[in-house]
């Protein structure tokens, strides 16, 4: 192994991947670090692939990636204890090629990304803990590894490894993240046969569906369920926040139980072979939650500098872009003959804000702070929501304006009307 690099990337994930690679294929000297056995191995994302910001980095991604089926159907459920009102959006123009999105299993594919990172001329180490970070006079020129010799040097480093990041943390370049700006999420995934889920789901050969879920599944906690369709398999999980978990009594385990035992899940996931569970951190915290994102001789990407577009469910392609803006950031400095220092990679945070990753998380800035303080958005609005269409629905006699009037009825009384106009407040200037 050689002693010093031109940048040592920390994670193998989408962001480190997509780093190691631009600056690989630039020409670079690139060292990718990852403490798991392989490129995906501690990985749990649901997982969708977005299309655009892989094709920027691959544009010929699709000839030979491990992908699942692509998305012609997105479902939005709200649950209550005994039944969802959803909506569904499903389009034929998603069946045209190239394809926007797809399903994915991360521990595949990471594999395959990682192979197109070593083909481009990095080295890539798996197995590996880097232990800290080395420091000269407030400047990062390497890191410390569990591995004999233990110290490499570089003349940047980009921390890609995950929202759990002590690096950063030990190194003092963020604070220690608040559990009210990270969920905890599991996952399964349920082995089918191919024909099973095209009959459950209505679909054809390689056609997919994703479902995200909110509701009372969440047992009174800000958090959302999914449920995504793979080839030969159905991945499902759930996740809420961590300060959340620690004020209740049920473990992730438990909720995710309750979840696929819901009269809406449970038909879609009978007689399925679980085969894999994993829990993971997600960062949810939103725009207020990113720390700072580069420094003398560092960056940060990913998950590990918090940008995850919870309201949409984005995470895979704001790792992806940002682990390729880190690297243009450093190969655009050094063509300029200018220095990787705090002052130059600036340029970084500024490429963040043009992109659509900071205006997304910023216009949606005010979001987890509100669903923080008003937990009745997950538990109260659903049971309302589905009363008021199990009741207009259901044929028992009954006029319709007097239905109307129960309803109104029953907002007013289990929320107040003071109530209801300041939430749709709060939602308004959420999403203004």
């Amino acid at each position: 192994m050689a002693e010093k690099f031109d940048v040592i990337v920390i994670g193998a994930g989408m962001a480190g991947n997509a780093a190691a690679y631009t600056l690989a294929k630039a020409g670079f000297s690139v060292l990718q670090l990852e403490r798991g056995e392989y490129p995906g191995s501690k990985n749990v994302q649901g997982a969708i692939l977005y299309a655009d910001a892989l094709e920027k980095i691959i544009p010929d991604f699709r000839d030979d990636a491990p992908l699942e089926r692509h998305l012609i159907e997105q479902r939005v459920w709200v649950l209550d204890d005994e039944s969802y009102l959803g909506g569904h959006y499903r389009s034929e123009e998603f069946n045209r090629q190239p394809y926007n999105r797809y399903t994915i299993i991360r521990a595949r594919f990471d594999k395959w990304f990682s192979k197109k990172v070593q083909q481009a001329g990095a080295l890539v180490i798996c197995e590996t803990t880097v232990n800290q970070l080395l420091l000269d006079n407030n400047w990062v020129v390497g890191v410390h590894t569990d591995r004999k010799g233990g110290e490499i040097f570089a003349d940047a480093v980009i921390l890609a490894d995950g929202v759990n990041s002590l690096l950063a943390k030990k190194a003092g370049f963020h604070p220690e993240i608040r559990p009210s700006d990270v969920a905890l999420a599991v996952k399964e995934i349920h082995f089918f046969p191919q024909e099973v889920i095209e009959s459950r789901f209505n679909i054809g050969k390689n056609e997919g569906v994703a479902i995200e879920m909110a509701g009372k599944i969440s047992a009174g906690m800000m958090g959302t369920g999914f449920l995504y369709t793979n080839r030969d398999s159905i991945t499902l999980g759930i996740g809420c926040m961590l300060s959340d978990f620690k004020q209740q009594s049920v473990t992730p385990y438990q909720l995710l139980e309750r979840m696929k035992a819901h009269p809406a899940i449970k038909p879609l996931i009978a007689g399925g072979e679980m085969k894999e569970y994993a829990a993971h951190l997600i960062p949810e915290g939103g725009y207020n939650a990113v720390p700072p994102v580069y420094g003398n001789g560092w960056l940060l990407a990913g998950d590990a500098a918090m940008l995850v577009n919870g309201l949409h469910r984005e995470g895979s392609n704001l790792a992806t872009a940002s682990g390729q803006l880190a690297a243009q950031t450093l190969i655009e400095l050094k063509a300029a003959g200018k220095p990787w220092n705090a002052r130059n990679l600036v340029l970084y945070r500024k490429k963040l804000d043009a992109s659509f990753i900071m205006k997304d998380l910023k216009k949606y800035r005010r979001l987890p702070g509100i669903f923080e303080q008003n937990k009745h958005f997950f538990t109260l609005y659903p049971e309302l929501l589905n009363h008021t269409a199990h009741t207009l629905i259901k044929v028992d006699g009954l006029d319709k304006k007097s239905k109307e009037q129960a309803i109104r009825r029953e907002f007013v009384t289990k929320r107040s009307l003071l109530g209801l106009l300041g939430d749709a407040f709060k939602m308004w200037r959420a999403f203004e």
